[in-house]
């Protein structure tokens, strides 16, 4: 069977932990910044966990 290859886009996007967590920006920080409250800005802002649904999946364009 041949290696999988890694999807690169989502690589870009998704970082491994030292744990193994799947990391990845929360959504709606790249736009219509000035219409945002600073509440709301801040809580986009950091990294989220991948959720569990999506781990399998993600791992699998990973290569993992």
């Amino acid at each position: 069977m041949p290696k999988q290859k890694t999807h690169t886009g989502t690589a870009k996007r998704v970082k491994v932990s030292a744990g193994g967590k799947l990391l990845r920006q929360k959504t709606g920080l790249r736009h219509r910044l000035e219409k945002k409250s600073s509440e709301l800005t801040r809580r986009l802002s950091g990294t989220t966990e991948v959720s569990k649904k999506d781990r399998r999946r993600v791992n699998r364009l990973l290569g993992r």
